[in-house]
């Protein structure tokens, strides 16, 4: 029987060793997703290494690697290892999408694109002998497709309490900075409502209570969300997503989100400088309704997370400190940050290199904790410095109690908030070390 070995890679730390985990909570879903699309005479391994040791000396004979901003160069090594070792390597996700040229550097064949348009050609291909170096395909506006995933190869694994399940991808935006963008260049796709209740489902029978619904903006389509979310009412989960922070003003919306067993929204805010905004091409978020937004949406019931980049085009070092001030105020939970950077093959690395920005040229210490090009009001160094300062300042236990227990809430479910403190508190532990909180 033919084996294939599918692998999530750990990111490095700043000792360059792969990141550890006990428990892996944000499970992936490309993989499943894959080996559910193998023909059935393939023996399949996932392998989520931030959990366990990748296997150099599998037998298998086909391996196939994921590669993220943040874990990109633990791909590569890992996929050079395997070439010594006589192995046909597939490199696919959004790094090797949009760097497709110098990912090939390190592989047989690259997967641009949603995988799974072009899988079984791939995998036929390997078999007859005929590997093409490229394989792309991409969603269109519309609909898409796909069976269920294959589950059962990762739920032996020490997994947190809940799995992912797939409603859209790609995003009405086109933030110039974004990944998503750059692949999606401005379209929404999705998936038909049976198939995500259908997958909802699955995971219900393996015992689960909650799942995260991935969607790169479930706020992109109005109507399909008010759909899929009555169904999800009638299932008894909970769930947590991400979206456009204009939903805090859908105050019927919010009453549904909520009463279907939405506990959790991630927004991705960026900056609380208007001119920054503009200039990532995201003129359409305002930074002063965001209080309002946020407030709103708590008021429904649903918790608040954000992710921020510090080093937009008008932010300064006191603006920095003021974003301080909003996370406190607003009480958000669990907040992400990271240094703006130019990823290559995004209209912002583009702007960039045209504009003669770019400080470093190695495009593989772009990771995201270290300013890479030059902004107008500080050096890249202070703002490496603010960055870093920032994050400090709000992982301190007085801002992580300001934010979590010292709240109206904490009172109507103090074990969601504790909870949530000591996700805190491992992020104090990870900032300490300089390794960037990242969702695992």
């Amino acid at each position: 029987m033919k084996k294939i070995v599918l692998i999530q890679p750990s990111p490095y730390d700043k000792n360059r060793k792969p990141l550890k985990k006990k428990k892996l909570y944000f499970a992936g879903l490309a993989l499943p997703l894959l080996a559910a699309l193998t023909p059935k005479d393939y023996e399949v391994e996932i392998i989520f290494e931030i959990l366990e040791e990748i296997p150099f000396e599998t037998d298998a004979d086909l391996i196939g690697i994921s590669t993220m901003g943040h874990g990109v160069i633990r791909s590569i090594d890992i996929a050079l290892e395997y070439k010594k070792r006589g192995k046909t390597v597939i490199l696919g996700g959004y790094m090797a999408s949009i760097m497709a040229d110098e990912a090939k550097k390190y592989c047989d064949a690259v997967l641009i694109g949603d995988a799974e348009l072009v899988w079984e050609e791939l995998l036929r291909d390997y078999a007859n002998g005929t590997l093409q170096p490229f394989y792309q395909d991409r969603l269109e506006k519309g609909w898409f497709s796909t069976p269920p995933p294959r589950f059962d190869l990762i739920t032996d694994k020490c997994l947190g309490d809940f799995l992912p399940v797939q409603a859209g991808r790609g995003c009405p935006h086109s933030c110039s900075f974004c990944s998503v963008a750059c692949l999606y260049e401005g379209s929404y796709v999705k998936k038909p409502i049976e198939e995500v209740v259908r997958d909802i489902k699955q995971i219900k029978e393996l015992g689960y209570r909650k799942f995260l619904l991935l969607d790169d903006n479930i706020f992109a389509d109005k109507v399909y969300l008010s759909k899929l979310i009555e169904e999800i009412k009638a299932l008894g989960m909970q769930w947590m997503s991400q979206c456009d922070i204009r939903i805090g003003k859908e105050d019927e919306l919010l009453d549904m989100l909520r009463d279907s067993g939405c506990t959790t929204l991630s927004f991705g805010l960026e900056s609380i400088k208007k001119e920054s905004l503009m200039a990532m091409n995201k003129a359409w978020a305002n930074p002063d309704d965001y209080p309002a937004l946020i407030r709103n949406i708590q008021q429904h019931g649903i918790d608040v997370s954000t992710e921020m980049v510090v080093g937009g085009e008008a932010d300064t070092l006191e603006s920095i400190i003021a974003t301080k001030d909003f996370i406190e105020d607003n009480k958000i939970s669990v907040p992400r940050f990271y240094i703006l950077t130019p990823i290559p093959g995004t209209r912002f690395f583009k702007d960039m290199e045209a504009q003669g920005r770019l400080v470093k040229s190695d495009i593989y210490s772009f990771d995201g904790t270290e300013a890479v090009h030059t902004i107008p009001n500080m050096t890249p160094e202070e703002l490496t410095i603010a960055y870093w300062k920032l994050y400090e300042s709000l992982f301190t236990i007085k801002s992580i109690a300001k934010r979590n227990i010292f709240r109206k809430e904490f009172l109507i479910n103090p074990g969601k908030y504790l909870f949530y403190s000591a996700v805190n508190l491992y992020y104090r532990h990870q900032i300490k070390r300089r390794v960037v909180p990242n969702i695992f």
